[in-house]
């Protein structure tokens, strides 16, 4: 318990008891107690006028105390794997963590589970300083159990500084597990990260109060400083193919995992386009005004070879299935071109599509917020402007 009470101390006057958020303190005979809801905010430090509550000591699988730091150094990252082939999210979080890490003058580390030697080289070659692979066959399918388990017990070994992963549902499923193991902080679904320049603590920065703010949030306090990112937000690394990295070997030595993966069954989509994948998107918002509007932006990602987006307000108006909608609420992209049409450019759209190479926007109000991230500007009716583009794409191809 990171907090307790000196029950000489207490002198039962409950004013703990209304300073904690969590409900964490209760009364058991006149005395107040710390109970298992304890977040440690340590507010009610201050709250008791006895000084009866005092934190403890107890902190060996942290690094509370700043002179400890020292020890905390290096940029982590966790490779995800699928069907034994590096996952893409992996050489996203390479490229950002090898910005982390020269920042801090410090090595990049990637952690790899179930995948063989040559996998291992690839990381190397993406930007890894340095592999730590267990290439054992039972981490091949994903295990919350020992994958958790496993990483928590690379970090304490390496004690990086920083820890990264995917915001995928592997990342989602068990990396708040191994924070809880280690004691520290996480930040879920970062679209952004940087390096304090001052305290060289990890600015972690995501949408908050349903995507109205961007959030940044530090761990001033904890190492590792753990964070989940989204796919599709940070630029891959740079990829040499004559680099190498050293890779470190670990077995999964005694561990016994409690629960068994039986069998994997893989979701078929009806979706002809994979929007993730998909170089060159033509999206629509609320402007498009219905099913003509739909249909003259599928036109033009027809004649781009691209593929439908969509904002949440054209799905919720039902006019774009969801499974084409970009933003906080549904995917995140990163294609060469984005083309939005009839959208104002919301934060919680612009967290799903604003990596993109060149963005393109066309909309008839001159103060709309996605001008603001836009490449190129049109200020104009789509319903204009996107049948001429339509037009002069065919004629340029032929069609």
């Amino acid at each position: 318990m990171p907090v307790i009470v000196n029950a000489d101390n207490c002198s039962g006057c409950e004013t703990c008891l209304e300073s904690c958020p969590f409900d964490a303190i209760e009364m058991k005979e006149g005395k107040a107690v710390i109970n298992e809801y304890c977040n440690a905010c340590m507010t009610c430090l201050s709250a008791c006028p006895e000084g009866a509550i005092i934190e403890t000591g107890d902190k060996a699988e942290n690094a509370k105390a700043s002179d400890t730091f020292k020890d905390y150094k290096d940029v982590m990252i966790f490779a995800e794997q699928r069907d034994g082939k590096i996952a893409s999210v992996a050489l996203e979080l390479l490229g950002a963590g090898k910005k982390l890490a020269d920042e801090l003058d410090a090595k990049l580390i990637a952690v790899l589970l179930g995948a063989d030697e040559s996998e291992a080289q690839e990381l190397a070659r993406w930007g890894a300083d340095k592999v730590v692979l267990c290439s054992d066959s039972a981490l091949r399918d994903f295990n919350d159990d020992a994958y958790s388990s496993v990483l928590a017990r690379v970090i304490q070994q390496q004690k990086p500084s920083i820890v990264l992963a995917g915001a995928t549902p592997i990342g989602r499923s068990f990396v708040p597990r191994v924070a809880a193991k280690l004691n520290t902080g996480l930040t879920a679904d970062c679209t952004s990260l940087e390096i304090d320049k001052e305290s060289r603590n990890l600015l972690q920065v995501r949408p908050a109060f349903g995507g109205n703010i961007m959030a940044t949030i530090l761990c001033p306090d904890y190492r590792p400083q753990m964070a989940t990112v989204r796919p599709r937000v940070m630029k891959k690394g740079e990829y040499q193919k004559d680099r190498s990295g050293e890779i470190i070997a670990v077995d999964l030595g005694d561990f016994t995992s409690r629960t068994k993966v039986v069998e994997f069954v893989k979701e078929v989509s009806e979706v002809s386009v994979n929007i993730h994948e998909a170089d060159i998107i033509v999206a629509g918002g609320r402007g498009v005004g219905g099913e003509k509007g739909v249909q003259m932006l599928e036109d033009l990602a027809e004649a781009l070879g691209g593929a439908l987006g969509a904002s949440r307000a054209a799905v919720d108006e039902g006019w774009i299935p969801y499974s084409h909608q970009v933003g906080q609420t549904g995917k995140t992209v990163n294609p060469k071109v984005y083309i939005c049409c009839g959208i104002s450019g919301a934060v919680q759209h612009l967290v799903g599509m604003q990596s993109s190479d060149i963005i393109i926007a066309i909309n008839k109000n001159p103060d709309a917020p996605i001008f603001n991230v836009a490449t190129y500007g049109i200020i104009g009716d789509i319903f204009e402007i996107v049948p001429m583009l339509t037009r002069k794409i065919k004629e340029i191809k032929g069609q």
